[in-house]
């Protein structure tokens, strides 16, 4: 087998074909008008190359190249192996262990000023000390890099008048938490420095500057790892990709408790960061040194958006493109955190639910049924004067909302003992008498 390890092939005059038996290994590049042929490659290759290249080539490839991640296409007449498509580490299907990263799903709504799970799903609002609340919505992705990545929605955060400036206890993040045995049965080797999980995502600001975000993790010894995304050009869809690595003081218990938080800041001020904070690396956790020390522009602009999309966190040392997945699909595995099992969406006039039975003349209960969730659900549900009612033999009671009771992890009773008046034993159809009205019950993190 003859061997050709050279610094740089660059044949005169542009035409010449290379042709070599066995295995090349360039250190530099190899630029040539026409082919080269060989058994293997190793190092960057430019110009048109024909015959099989086995195992990793790094730098450029440039020329007729269609198919390959970042500016480069490839046109192949033998085996290409892509390690960046076909991922060597973990399953080659659902590897993205966060729960609506493409944004699609909102079932309490589209927009909210509240903390908490209020729009998107699985996304945690978060804010304090604003002279004014942040809006947090689903919003379309219309265009720019994103929009041609298959995108469609997005988490968009727009600025308060903050009038008073950037204070030391001021903040406006959200956050993501994942379950900790969705990371403990992973296939992520956590506490291994040489095994590796990537994150990516898709970020646009209406103000160029940097900003940065942590990962907690939450069990034992609480760790957090701090990043930056980066001076981000104002007005641009970028795609972050963050390549992590395991560390002996991590741990996720097998449990259904969050075991990672996932925490983005816009803003963070001085109560929150710290000028020594290093990034890029596991270090305990500190409440006072969550991120360095954070430029103030975007939170003191008025009516500055903040958008975010394409949330991946995948085991591995390479990010893969997105996993959609579809609406329905992602649906579904939003209905263990949260699921509204009863929504008008608008519609006028009564709707039914369930049928309910009085347990006395002025105690009536229903029993909800649904997929199982994380763990027994609390209930969330329209409160106001008369929003639901119950026709029953000939009559209806007008009544103003349900309680909670003998959960599980899939049934619900709930019950009303006020503004209700019947018979015991008379059974009855419960229905919606307003626009708004919604059941839902929440497992949330």
């Amino acid at each position: 087998m003859s061997i050709l390890n050279v610094n740089k092939i660059n044949p005169v005059g542009g035409g010449s074909t290379i042709t070599i038996a066995g295995i090349a290994s360039v250190t530099n590049n190899i630029s040539v008008g026409n082919s080269v042929t060989a058994g293997s490659f190793v190092g960057p290759i430019e110009g048109a190359v024909t015959g099989n290249v086995t195992g990793n080539v790094t730098g450029n490839v440039t020329g007729d190249a269609t198919g390959l991640s970042g500016n480069p296409s490839i046109n192949t007449t033998g085996i290409v192996t892509a390690t960046t498509f076909v991922p060597t580490v973990g399953q080659l299907s659902h590897r993205n262990i966060i729960v609506n990263g493409g944004m699609n799903v909102a079932q309490r709504g589209s927009t909210s000023t509240a903390q908490g799970y209020h729009t998107i799903d699985r996304i945690y609002q978060l804010y304090s000390g604003t002279d004014e609340a942040p809006t947090f919505a689903q919003a379309d992705v219309t265009s720019g890099g994103a929009f041609d990545a298959g995108f469609r929605k997005c988490l968009k955060i727009t600025n308060g008048n903050q009038t008073s400036g950037a204070g030391a206890g001021d903040r406006v993040r959200f956050e993501y938490r994942i379950e900790a045995q969705d990371l403990a049965n992973s296939g992520w080797n956590y506490k291994s420095t040489s095994s590796y999980i990537t994150l990516s995502f898709w970020v646009k600001s209406s103000v160029a500057q940097n900003f940065y975000a942590r990962l907690y993790s939450a069990d034992g010894t609480a760790q957090a790892y701090t990043f930056e995304t980066g001076a981000l050009t104002a007005n641009t869809w970028t795609k972050v990709t963050k390549i992590i690595p395991g560390n002996t003081n991590i741990q996720f218990d097998n449990n259904t408790a969050y075991g990672m938080i996932m925490s983005f800041a816009q803003y963070a001020g001085s109560n929150y960061t710290d000028a020594g904070n290093t990034m890029n690396t596991w270090a305990a956790y500190s409440g006072s040194s969550r991120y360095p020390t954070n430029t103030s522009t975007w939170y003191t602009t008025n009516d500055a958006t903040w958008e975010f999309t394409g949330l991946q966190f995948e085991v591995g040392s390479a990010a893969t493109p997105f996993e959609h997945r579809s609406y329905g699909e992602e649906l579904n595995r939003c209905l263990r955190y949260y699921n509204k099992v009863y929504d008008v969406e608008g519609q006028s006039g009564e709707k039914p639910f369930l049928l309910g039975t009085y347990l006395s003349g002025s105690e009536l209960a229903t029993v909800a049924q649904f997929p199982k969730m994380r763990a027994v659900p609390s209930l969330d549900v329209t409160n106001g004067s008369n929003k639901f009612m119950i026709r029953r033999n000939g009559a209806s009671d007008s009544f103003d909302t349900f309680t909670m009771r003998y959960g599980t992890t899939t049934t619900a009773e709930i019950y009303v003992s006020s503004n209700v008046s019947g018979t015991a034993g008379q059974c009855g159809i419960i229905r919606g008498a307003d626009t708004d009205v919604y059941i839902a019950f929440s497992a949330e993190l």
